[in-house]
């Protein structure tokens, strides 16, 4: 696997930078110029797909029986699907060619927006949105790592996860705004159709300007994939994702249906990790963990997706509940957030590649950005406030998010060498941040947000008694009219928003410890017990 690693390294590529960047997948007669072009264009189109979007909310749920929590849970299983297929990149990369790659891909997201058109099955719309995300992973990675040489000739992740982050961020808000564009104007169908079209495109010019490409002479087979615990982990994770979506709605362990699912997550959990420690070639392996910094990167990620939970709800239910924006309203409010990221990756760029600085004083950075977000919001928050007052907290969430993503991803990168254990990496990273502490978050902040407000409620009630009115502390016109109801959710929204802030200043303040000689030699006296653990699983198998 060494030599692989080696091959991959120095194959597509082409000639020196000396000669000029080229193609080997491209006809010859196309310019050199701008075949790199047409393959950022090609990731912009699979980044553009999915199976579900949420900038169609409004549409989705007027003309269907879905609730948001199924359009979450069916965003997620998108997501879920896109995480679980890294540790297949790789080999499909080498087993078989740029055309077979793309244009099955291209296919596949096709077909899954057909169906998802005019299916209205749930569990059929799952498999459907999970499939689409493994299609959808499988053709950006593709074309980015054709480019990767062009973007940095000399493979520098401190600039390729950047530039790569500049596409992946800006399709993320581009599709949301896109989706409620076409919801304003047509219907939320045209979306999927929209679609239909970017991959009917993304089938004609692989026809018109490749031809069949694979760096690997001989072909990689696929056999010794562990394919059986890839599907208990895909079952694990959409089985995750439906506790934390509607667990809220259906009161959490007050259902049967919960506690049953709960009990399955734990049956699927320990089958995944027996598969882990006792077959030869597992799907993840356990060493991964052992590498250094693995655990603690995870640990970030995690507990940087959890703060970034607050713009996911507490965000929705200021725009659609309190203030009630129309949907291509709210998407254009989160437009501003592309400003704070292409600032925050400039950041990144410079950290990274051009002053080369340790990375605790720049996850720091990120979560005093995440603070002020909330301290903005939190100051802000009022019913006669101009929705404009808002961007700057948004565009301070974008800032943080920006910086994050391609830092983590980076510190990755360096703590494991290896190129096929870097992709398991990126399937465990990925789980965390874009799927299970997302969802956890969600989960988390609406069972927050609900008993918040039921204490408020509550408080407010008990002015009103059988025996005393006491006027001067009870609003009773705005009690019964639904004004009262939009104050307790903007004061629910402030509480929330309390805990967000507070939480965000503990983490940047242990962060920028960690920047301190003196105490970072202290901190690292310290067992890590976590990985101490997984090193004796590994040990033991």
């Amino acid at each position: 696997m060494g030599q692989l690693t080696e091959f991959f390294m120095k194959s597509a590529g082409g000639p020196p930078p000396s000669m000029g960047f080229s193609m080997p997948m491209m006809k010859g007669w196309v310019p050199r110029r701008i075949q790199p072009w047409l393959y950022v264009l090609t990731a912009f189109c699979f980044q553009f797909s999915g199976g579900i979007y949420l900038g169609a909310l409004d549409g989705i749920r007027g003309t269907t029986n879905f609730m948001i929590e199924d359009v979450l849970f069916l965003l997620y299983a998108t997501l879920a699907g896109m995480a679980v297929y890294f540790p297949m990149l790789f080999r499909m990369k080498f087993r078989f060619t740029n055309q077979q790659l793309l244009c099955g891909s291209a296919i596949v997201l096709g077909v899954c927006n057909v169906l998802t058109l005019y299916g209205q099955s749930m569990p059929l719309l799952a498999v459907v949105c999970f499939i689409a995300g493994m299609a959808k992973i499988q053709g950006t990675f593709e074309c980015m790592s054709n480019i990767q040489l062009w973007i940095t000739p000399r493979r520098d992740f401190a600039v390729f996860f950047p530039v790569l982050h500049i596409i992946l961020l800006t399709a993320i808000e581009g599709s949301g705004w896109l989706a409620a564009w076409f919801g304003h104007h047509f219907t939320w169908q045209m979306m999927h159709v929209f679609t239909i079209g970017t991959m009917s495109f993304v089938l004609l010019t692989q026809v018109i300007f490749c031809r069949p490409f694979c760096p690997m002479p001989q072909r990689l087979s696929l056999k010794g994939i562990d394919f059986q615990g890839a599907l208990l982990i895909c079952g694990l994770m959409l089985v995750l994702s439906y506790i934390v979506v509607y667990g809220d709605y259906l009161m959490w362990l007050d259902t049967f249906r919960i506690r049953l699912l709960v009990g399955i997550a734990i049956v699927l959990f320990g089958m995944v990790l027996y598969r882990l420690h006792f077959y030869r070639y597992p799907y993840v392996e356990l060493s991964l963990f052992t590498r250094r910094n693995v655990v603690p990167i995870l640990i970030v990620t995690f507990f940087a997706e959890l703060a970034f939970g607050a713009e996911h709800t507490l965000e929705e239910i200021l725009y659609s509940e309190v203030i009630r924006l129309e949907e291509l309203t709210k998407e254009e409010q989160y437009m501003w957030v592309l400003p704070g990221m292409y600032v925050g990756i400039l950041l990144d760029l410079y950290w990274l590649k051009v002053r080369k600085w340790k990375i605790w004083k720049l996850f720091g950075i990120a979560f005093i950005s995440i603070a002020f977000y909330g301290m903005l919001m939190y100051f802000t928050l009022d019913m006669p406030v101009n929705i404009e007052q808002y961007r700057l907290a948004i565009f301070l969430r974008g800032f943080a998010y920006a910086i994050l993503a391609p830092a983590l991803m980076w510190a990755l990168d360096e703590s494991v060498p290896s190129l096929e254990q870097f992709f398991m990496g990126l399937f465990v990273f990925n789980i965390l941040h874009m799927y299970l502490a997302g969802a956890a978050g969600y989960g988390i902040y609406t069972t927050i947000f609900s008993h918040l407000l039921n204490e408020n409620m509550m408080s407010y009630g008990q002015q009103l008694t059988l025996t005393h009115l006491d006027m001067a502390h009870f609003d009773f016109g705005g009690y019964v009219g639904h004004d009262f109801l939009h104050s307790m959710m903007m004061v629910t929204i402030k509480q929330v928003y309390g805990y967000v802030i507070w939480f965000a200043i503990a983490l940047a303040a242990l962060f920028l410890l960690c920047d301190i000689p003196p105490a970072r030699t202290n901190i690292r006296k310290v067992p890590r017990w976590p990985v101490y653990a997984i090193e004796y699983l590994a040990r033991r198998r």
